[in-house]
């Protein structure tokens, strides 16, 4: 066993004797997860035996069943208001977003015991637990459903009771799970939040990798700080306690020979999501192939390092998020869309397992495979720089008509600042026109996900009116407003289908009666005329085609209603 998890027993066995056991304790191979009920009841107990410890039962989840959060506070405060009066630093961990990646639910229920038990909370951090957030997922268990993974015998299934993958569910919120979790998460405010998983793909010979929220599209201030001190920290003390660790392996071939990127966790994703919000994220990313004992015992070293370190830093890590969060109140310029740049390459001595081919006793054909007999340690590329291939400079506020409810209250959820026209206005604002997006054939997490969205900005006069939104761009929810509310931001509310109503188009014309209507507005509109006729020029099947002809005549008159393709939401610019 190595040094964290040592002291975590040492806790168990040399305190108590009698100490409460978990699942994954109580079985000789540790190879036990626990189930849903099994990791409520012990919080529960845990509860009534330590007034360091406050288990909240929040909203709901699809599952009818609702979320919890387990609140260790060392001076049993336990109003999130009055922590950050004090000054406290609040770290937040959630696990079981995909229950069949279990560890964070087992070596968090014995972090929390032990934690209790040897009264080693720290002073100036308060720890925050989602015992299971996937509840659904939880209830729905098997052996089978991860055909890659070594270990534990049962475990949760990935889809929630919708069958959604929750760790995409964090812009659209189409479930109740993702609503719960922002609404404990705007009421806490985390400085640091991790996400327990497991990852699928290469085999090397660590046990854990680690994702950090991608340095490029973070605040500048939080990046420096997490990629120059906090991440280093993190990696170095996990080595000193028997667990190196790897940046997550996100291969660029088929195997990390040939490279490793870093991974774009745009706001679909929790630390995406978190990022938003001015909070350092991380996800620990267990390998699937170690046996589940490793894979809990260092997912519970993780924890009890990153507690340290906060602990440790606690003053200056409330400074950086402070600065962060002043200067996204101040933040005009913001990236939509990014891209790996592959110009800018990195290393780092990398241990891994020599790849080879063998024939498939399926089909006979050349399969991958890697020889755990011929580990190896080195230097491969890490491509960990994202450039950004789209950013608008944000207007003063956006204005919403109160028609489009879900952008409005997910906006109000996430601690935004909305304030109501109190009169019918016309007002002077620039209204984009959506002038091309894609589509894919099949859904994708419940949606036809819009992408390469281009628009066409058109300063109007555009009547608003009483009980319409104002969102000023002067928050510290800058990012959020901004990514969601601009059409061509990846994980804008647009590219979710909320606004798809717009793309259809409700009047048309009978084409016996507006060809007269056609032809006189082009007597009367020579520009038009000569326009229509410098497009047949470049168009070869516009000019073959009468009714193509009319159709772009409609098209650039009157007739066309204003709010086709118009995305309803203004922008302010002054």
């Amino acid at each position: 066993m190595k040094k964290i998890f040592l002291l975590g027993f040492a806790v168990l066995f040399g305190l108590n004797l009698h100490a409460q056991l978990t699942p994954f304790e109580r079985d000789p191979y540790q190879n036990t997860t626990a189930t849903y009920a099994e990791a409520i009841t012990y919080y529960q107990q845990l509860d009534e035996k330590f007034e360091q410890l406050k288990l909240i039962t929040c909203g709901p989840t699809d599952s009818g069943k609702p979320l919890h959060l387990a609140v260790l506070s060392k001076n049993m405060v336990f109003d999130p208001v009055k922590l950050r009066q004090q000054n406290k630093r609040i770290i937040l961990i959630n696990n079981g977003i995909h229950p069949g990646e279990p560890e964070g639910i087992d070596a968090s229920m014995m972090l929390v015991r032990d934690l209790l038990k040897s009264k080693s909370l720290p002073d100036n951090v308060v720890l925050c637990f989602i015992p299971i957030y996937n509840i659904d997922g939880s209830l729905n268990r098997s052996s089978t459903s991860r055909a890659n993974q070594n270990g534990p015998q049962a475990y949760g299934f990935r889809g929630n009771a919708q069958n959604l993958d929750l760790n995409r569910d964090f812009i659209k919120t189409d479930s109740k799970n993702s609503r719960s979790f922002q609404e404990i998460f705007n009421a806490w405010q985390p400085d640091i939040f991790i996400d327990n998983h497991t990852s699928n793909g290469a085999d090397y010979q660590y046990v854990m990798t680690l994702i950090d929220t991608q340095q490029d599209k973070l605040s500048p201030i939080l990046a420096d700080f997490m990629s120059n001190k906090l991440t280093p920290a993190i990696f170095k003390q996990m080595k000193a306690a028997g667990w190196e660790m790897t940046p997550y392996v996100d291969h660029i071939k088929e195997t990390p020979d040939e490279g490793i990127r870093a991974f774009l966790e745009i706001p679909r994703f929790s630390t995406g999501y978190a990022a938003l919000h001015q909070a350092m994220g991380y996800v620990p990313e267990t390998h699937m192939l170690k046996p589940f004992k490793q894979r809990v015992q260092a997912t519970y070293a993780l924890m009890q390092t990153f507690i340290n370190y906060t602990e440790e830093h606690a003053a200056e890590i409330g400074m950086v998020r402070k600065k962060a969060l002043e200067a996204a109140k101040q933040q005009k310029e913001f990236a939509l869309s990014w891209k790996l740049d592959e110009s800018r390459v990195d290393s780092f001595e990398f241990k891994g397992y020599k790849a080879g081919r063998k024939p498939s006793e399926i089909s006979g054909e050349p399969r991958l495979f890697y020889d755990l007999t011929k580990p190896y340690q080195k230097k491969i590329a890490w491509f960990k720089h994202y450039q950004s291939t789209l950013t608008v400079t944000a207007p003063s506020a956006y204005i919403i008509p109160q028609a489009w409810q879900k952008a409005i209250d997910l906006l109000r959820l996430n601690g935004v600042q909305l304030e109501r026209l109190k009169k019918d206005t016309l007002m002077n604002v620039e209204m984009y026109y959506i002038t091309d997006y894609k589509s894919p054939a099949r859904p994708y997490e419940g949606h036809y996900l819009h992408t390469q969205v281009k628009v066409n900005p058109v300063k109007q006069s555009v009547p608003f009116y009483a009980g319409d939104y104002v969102v000023k761009v002067n928050q510290p929810q800058n990012r959020y407003i901004v990514e969601t509310l601009e059409p061509q931001g990846v994980d804008s509310f647009f590219a979710w289908n909320f606004f798809d109503a717009i793309l259809s188009q409700k009047e048309y014309f009978s084409a016996y009666v507006f060809e007269d209507t056609g032809a006189a507005l082009l007597r009367q509109h020579p520009e038009l005329k000569k326009q229509l006729e410098e497009e047949k020029l470049k168009n070869e099947t516009l000019n073959k085609s009468g009714s193509a002809q009319l159709d772009w005549v409609y098209r650039h008159s009157d007739y066309l209603e204003k709010t086709f393709m118009r995305y309803p939401i203004g922008r302010i610019l002054n």
